[in-house]
């Protein structure tokens, strides 16, 4: 069966728009107008992706992705007039997956779309990944140290999960962000240190020793002090 996608866009040319595209490439869509019907939609049926406008009547667009990703890990794919780095950093910060400036064309939505699906369907059987005493299943998504759960948003688990495929190797920002956020948000942006601060508090909570260090002018590794 298609895939079911969700859009909460207030203006309703834009909704319609995207709306006969979907269909067309052979997704089922549903609509909503503003952020409260939006929230009702994804929980009495739940999508495979939501597609949200930031400015919305009612609830905003960042209070619904608030809440969608605190229900769930459906890919989020926020649409907004909002070009600003700050802008892009607190909408990925709210949980969506990706950040679509307006206006925009219909071809580079659909490849959003498609990017989205392909992250959130595993390209492989789930394995639990092991590096000192901090453990990865992929197939549930569920990190440990040691005995001690560790709660991750989706973005924390896909910058954990790369630098659990790549112990002790020194990463990039460049290759952190094309890996992670498939988005170039120039040299101005302090995504990547913000999610790893948040990466280290909930590691180190109970006193553990650091495991993600900072290469100072080129990036981060996963390595034992």
């Amino acid at each position: 069966m298609a895939e079911r996608i969700l859009v909460v866009e207030d203006e309703q040319r834009i909704a319609q728009f995207i709306e006969r595209g979907l269909i067309y490439e052979g997704y089922r869509v549903e609509v909503a107008y503003d952020g409260k019907t939006g929230l009702v939609a994804a929980r009495d049926n739940p999508p495979d992706l939501v597609i949200l406008d930031w400015m919305l009547p009612g609830v905003d667009g960042l209070e619904v992705c608030k809440r969608l990703r605190s229900a769930s890990s459906v890919p989020i794919l926020m649409l907004t007039a909002k070009d600003e780095v700050a802008d892009r950093v607190t909408g990925l910060d709210a949980g969506a997956d990706d950040y679509l400036v307006k206006p925009f064309s219909f071809d580079e939505l659909m490849a959003r779309v498609r990017a989205l699906f392909r992250r959130a369907t595993p390209s492989s059987k789930p394995e639990v990944l092991h590096f000192a005493d901090l453990t990865l299943d992929t197939g549930t998504h569920r990190a440990t140290r040691g005995e001690r759960p560790i709660d991750l948003t989706a973005k924390e688990y896909e910058l954990l999960e790369l630098f659990m495929r790549n112990p002790r190797q020194v990463l990039t920002r460049e290759v952190i962000f094309d890996r992670v956020w498939n988005y170039d948000f120039g040299g101005e942006s302090n995504i990547i240190e913000v999610y790893v601060r948040y990466l280290r508090q909930k590691t180190e909570s109970e006193g553990e020793g650091r495991l993600l260090h900072t290469v100072r002018g080129v990036g981060y590794v996963l390595r034992e002090e």
